[in-house]
């Protein structure tokens, strides 16, 4: 199989290790490309939830795949989540090509650009850590329950649909997220003269332009490997949203296409809990 080149990929919130995982979605997805960087942004393996009873083949794979991007001369940086910070205590460590990060800083073509997992912003991880990892335990099985059901609704012909969804945004209330994410990176980017900044963590892909007094910055979001299988890809100075559809296929969503779609809108609405 042919595979594509590409300048810079970003991916994060695969979680590893869990049940939600689309791990062989995500190796099909890597062995379709040819990176010369790739981006983990935090949360890839899930050490919150890690247990020695599941960790199947497909996610081996993914690893395996990672560190054969390495061995090819890709240049991997792996940036800490909240679900793997366990490794922040080999932050600035660096092993040939692969690198483990707190937070990250490149020039794209001549672009200012700031890769963040984006836990900074959460309340429930940095003040009651502890109801976060119960709601991941509950949120890795409501993923399976809701495989199972989608598996029914299939056989009776019916729509799929994700339970986790319609029920994240009231759980992150109960715990008092912040509640507005994407607002927040970006004034926190347009402060810094970021031109782009660059998250995981929400499990929600986006690419967004806003500008305020102060300036105005690119937030793009890579999604997860959970319920989105999204990822996000920057190629010849034009970054674009990668999704994987229905296990089969990726379909690109061009972000110059986006940008015009929300100019339209005003690109004024970051409301994380919709």
């Amino acid at each position: 199989m042919k595979k594509r080149a590409v300048e810079l990929v970003v991916i994060s919130d695969v979680h590893l290790g869990t049940f939600g995982c689309h791990a062989k979605e995500l190796h099909n997805y890597l062995s379709s490309i040819k990176p010369k960087t790739l981006i983990l942004n935090g949360d890839i393996v899930d050490i919150w939830q890690f247990r020695k009873s599941y960790f199947p083949k497909s996610h081996l794979k993914v690893i395996r795949k990672i560190i054969d991007f390495t061995s090819k001369g890709t240049q991997v940086y792996y940036i800490t989540g909240n679900h793997d910070e366990m490794l922040r205590k080999f932050s600035d460590s660096r092993l040939g090509n692969f690198s483990i990060l707190d937070k990250l800083v490149l020039d794209l073509d001549g672009k200012k650009s700031w890769f963040f997992h984006g836990d900074i912003f959460d309340s429930s991880v940095q003040h009651a850590k502890w109801i976060a990892k119960l709601g991941g335990i509950g949120y890795d099985y409501l993923i399976l329950l809701n495989r199972f059901i989608n598996w029914c609704l299939m056989k009776l012909g019916r729509e799929p649909y994700s339970f986790s969804k319609k029920i994240k945004s009231s759980v992150k209330k109960a715990v008092k997220f912040i509640g507005d994410f994407e607002a927040a990176a970006i004034d926190l980017a347009i402060e810094n003269k970021y031109d782009y900044v660059v998250c995981g963590h929400i499990h929600e892909p986006k690419i967004l332009r806003q500008s305020n007094k102060k300036g105005e910055t690119h937030y793009l979001n890579s999604g997860d490997w959970v319920e989105n299988l999204t990822a996000l890809e920057y190629n010849k100075k034009r970054w674009k949203l990668y999704r994987h559809v229905a296990n089969i296929e990726i379909v690109e969503e061009d972000y110059h296409e986006m940008e015009t779609l929300l100019t339209e809108n005003t690109m004024v609405n970051f409301v994380l809990n919709k």
